[in-house]
Protein backbone atom coordinates (compact mmCIF):
# COMPACT_ATOMS: atom_id res chain seq x y z
CA UNK A 1 0.00 0.00 0.00
CA UNK A 2 1.22 3.75 -1.10
CA UNK A 3 0.56 7.15 0.36
CA UNK A 4 2.03 10.30 -0.57
CA UNK A 5 2.11 12.89 1.97
CA UNK A 6 2.89 16.65 0.67
CA UNK A 7 4.34 19.45 2.92
CA UNK A 8 3.01 22.87 1.59
CA UNK A 9 5.98 25.87 1.58
CA UNK A 10 7.80 27.66 -0.66
CA UNK A 11 11.43 26.67 -1.88
CA UNK A 12 15.15 28.42 -1.47
CA UNK A 13 16.66 29.86 1.91
CA UNK A 14 14.28 32.98 2.19
CA UNK A 15 11.29 31.63 3.32
CA UNK A 16 12.60 28.42 5.34
CA UNK A 17 11.96 29.19 8.61
CA UNK A 18 8.72 31.04 7.38
CA UNK A 19 5.45 29.49 9.15
CA UNK A 20 4.10 29.42 5.62
CA UNK A 21 6.48 26.28 5.86
CA UNK A 22 5.72 24.29 8.02
CA UNK A 23 5.00 21.59 6.01
CA UNK A 24 8.44 21.44 4.80
CA UNK A 25 10.00 22.10 7.93
CA UNK A 26 7.64 19.29 9.51
CA UNK A 27 9.09 16.53 6.66
CA UNK A 28 12.44 17.32 6.70
CA UNK A 29 12.19 16.21 10.20
CA UNK A 30 10.88 13.10 9.72
CA UNK A 31 12.78 12.32 7.02
CA UNK A 32 15.70 13.00 9.46
CA UNK A 33 14.32 10.82 11.94
CA UNK A 34 13.71 8.41 9.50
CA UNK A 35 17.55 8.79 8.34
CA UNK A 36 16.25 9.26 5.22
CA UNK A 37 16.97 12.19 2.21
CA UNK A 38 15.54 14.03 0.12
CA UNK A 39 16.43 14.18 -3.47
CA UNK A 40 15.64 16.33 -6.29
CA UNK A 41 12.95 15.04 -8.74
CA UNK A 42 10.41 16.38 -11.04
CA UNK A 43 8.50 19.23 -9.41
CA UNK A 44 10.16 19.28 -6.49
CA UNK A 45 11.87 16.93 -3.88
CA UNK A 46 10.88 13.65 -2.87
CA UNK A 47 11.96 11.03 0.06
CA UNK A 48 10.67 7.61 0.20
CA UNK A 49 10.33 5.49 3.51
CA UNK A 50 8.76 2.37 5.03
CA UNK A 51 6.32 2.16 8.04
CA UNK A 52 4.63 -0.94 8.97
CA UNK A 53 4.42 -2.25 5.29
CA UNK A 54 3.08 1.02 4.13
CA UNK A 55 5.27 2.93 1.35
CA UNK A 56 5.42 6.70 1.97
CA UNK A 57 6.34 9.18 -0.43
CA UNK A 58 7.45 12.40 1.54
CA UNK A 59 7.02 15.35 -1.17
CA UNK A 60 8.10 18.84 -0.93
CA UNK A 61 7.08 20.95 -3.75
CA UNK A 62 9.33 23.40 -5.59
CA UNK A 63 6.76 25.27 -7.78
CA UNK A 64 5.95 27.85 -5.17
CA UNK A 65 2.78 27.60 -2.67
CA UNK A 66 0.13 28.52 -5.10
CA UNK A 67 0.73 26.25 -8.02
CA UNK A 68 0.80 22.94 -5.16
CA UNK A 69 -2.20 21.19 -6.81
CA UNK A 70 -0.03 20.88 -10.39
CA UNK A 71 2.60 19.03 -8.13
CA UNK A 72 0.18 16.65 -5.90
CA UNK A 73 -1.80 15.95 -9.14
CA UNK A 74 1.71 14.72 -11.02
CA UNK A 75 2.76 12.23 -8.52
CA UNK A 76 -0.83 11.14 -7.43
CA UNK A 77 -0.66 9.58 -11.09
CA UNK A 78 2.81 9.25 -11.34
CA UNK A 79 2.89 7.29 -8.30
CA UNK A 80 -0.87 5.76 -9.01
CA UNK A 81 -1.74 6.72 -5.41
CA UNK A 82 -5.64 6.64 -4.81
CA UNK A 83 -6.34 10.25 -3.58
CA UNK A 84 -7.80 8.48 0.47
CA UNK A 85 -4.12 7.73 0.66
CA UNK A 86 -2.82 11.25 0.31
CA UNK A 87 -2.07 13.94 2.82
CA UNK A 88 -1.30 17.18 2.86
CA UNK A 89 0.51 18.90 5.58
CA UNK A 90 -0.06 23.21 6.06
CA UNK A 91 0.10 25.78 7.85
CA UNK A 92 -3.15 27.09 9.43
CA UNK A 93 -3.28 30.41 11.03
CA UNK A 94 -7.52 29.38 12.34
CA UNK A 95 -5.46 27.34 15.10
CA UNK A 96 -3.48 28.40 17.81
CA UNK A 97 0.14 28.14 17.32
CA UNK A 98 1.06 24.11 17.92
CA UNK A 99 -1.93 23.02 17.49
CA UNK A 100 -2.32 20.01 15.34
CA UNK A 101 -5.47 18.89 13.65
CA UNK A 102 -5.97 16.29 10.88
CA UNK A 103 -9.24 16.49 8.54
CA UNK A 104 -10.61 14.35 6.08
CA UNK A 105 -11.40 17.10 4.11
CA UNK A 106 -12.71 21.14 4.09
CA UNK A 107 -12.59 24.06 2.37
CA UNK A 108 -8.97 26.14 1.46
CA UNK A 109 -10.07 29.00 3.93
CA UNK A 110 -8.64 31.07 1.88
CA UNK A 111 -4.98 29.49 1.74
CA UNK A 112 -3.22 29.47 -1.00
CA UNK A 113 -1.54 26.37 -1.39
CA UNK A 114 -5.26 24.44 -0.40
CA UNK A 115 -6.89 26.63 -2.93
CA UNK A 116 -4.63 25.47 -5.67
CA UNK A 117 -4.51 21.83 -4.67
CA UNK A 118 -8.76 21.89 -4.95
CA UNK A 119 -8.72 23.42 -8.28
CA UNK A 120 -6.62 21.32 -10.12
CA UNK A 121 -7.99 18.29 -8.11
CA UNK A 122 -11.45 18.96 -8.90
CA UNK A 123 -12.89 18.78 -5.31
CA UNK A 124 -11.93 19.33 -1.70
CA UNK A 125 -12.18 15.70 -0.43
CA UNK A 126 -8.16 14.79 0.85
CA UNK A 127 -7.04 14.53 3.72
CA UNK A 128 -4.84 17.65 5.36
CA UNK A 129 -2.64 18.13 8.62
CA UNK A 130 -3.39 21.12 9.62
CA UNK A 131 -0.68 22.83 11.76
CA UNK A 132 -1.78 25.83 13.45
CA UNK A 133 0.58 28.83 13.36
CA UNK A 134 -1.68 31.42 14.95
CA UNK A 135 -3.21 34.37 13.84
CA UNK A 136 -1.05 37.02 15.58
CA UNK A 137 -1.26 39.71 13.17
CA UNK A 138 -3.68 43.04 12.42
CA UNK A 139 -5.83 43.42 9.91
CA UNK A 140 -4.82 43.32 6.25
CA UNK A 141 -0.76 41.88 7.48
CA UNK A 142 -1.43 38.25 7.17
CA UNK A 143 0.54 37.69 3.97
CA UNK A 144 3.53 39.43 6.13
CA UNK A 145 2.61 36.99 8.92
CA UNK A 146 2.53 33.64 7.09
CA UNK A 147 5.61 34.69 5.28
CA UNK A 148 7.26 35.63 8.48
CA UNK A 149 9.52 33.56 10.31
CA UNK A 150 8.72 32.02 13.55
CA UNK A 151 10.28 33.96 16.47
CA UNK A 152 12.33 32.56 18.88
CA UNK A 153 10.32 31.04 21.66
CA UNK A 154 8.34 29.15 19.26
CA UNK A 155 11.24 27.98 17.53
CA UNK A 156 12.22 26.62 20.32
CA UNK A 157 8.92 24.66 20.63
CA UNK A 158 8.75 23.51 17.00
CA UNK A 159 10.67 20.64 17.47
CA UNK A 160 8.01 18.73 19.82
CA UNK A 161 5.40 19.70 17.62
CA UNK A 162 6.60 18.81 14.41
CA UNK A 163 7.72 15.55 16.32
CA UNK A 164 3.30 15.33 17.09
CA UNK A 165 2.83 15.68 13.13
CA UNK A 166 4.79 13.28 11.93
CA UNK A 167 3.10 10.49 14.35
CA UNK A 168 0.14 11.90 12.74
CA UNK A 169 1.68 11.17 9.08
CA UNK A 170 2.71 7.89 10.17
CA UNK A 171 -0.26 6.74 12.03
CA UNK A 172 -2.16 8.59 9.12
CA UNK A 173 -0.65 5.42 6.81
CA UNK A 174 -0.72 2.63 9.59
CA UNK A 175 -3.99 3.07 10.73
CA UNK A 176 -5.95 5.42 8.32
CA UNK A 177 -7.67 8.74 9.09
CA UNK A 178 -10.20 8.42 11.21
CA UNK A 179 -8.56 6.22 14.48
CA UNK A 180 -5.65 8.72 13.75
CA UNK A 181 -8.16 12.15 14.36
CA UNK A 182 -9.68 10.38 17.24
CA UNK A 183 -6.29 9.24 18.81
CA UNK A 184 -4.25 12.51 18.05
CA UNK A 185 -6.87 15.67 17.19
CA UNK A 186 -6.50 18.03 20.32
Amino acid sequence: MKFLVVGLGNPGPKYELNRHNIGFLTLDRLADQQNIVFRQDRLGEIAELKHKGRGIHLIKPNTFMNLSGKVVNYWLQQLKIPIQNCLIVTDDIALPFGKLRMRAKGSSAGHNGLKSIEEVLGMNQYARLRFGVGNDFAKGQQVDYVLGNFPQEELKELPHHMDRAGEMILSFCAIGIDRTMSQHND
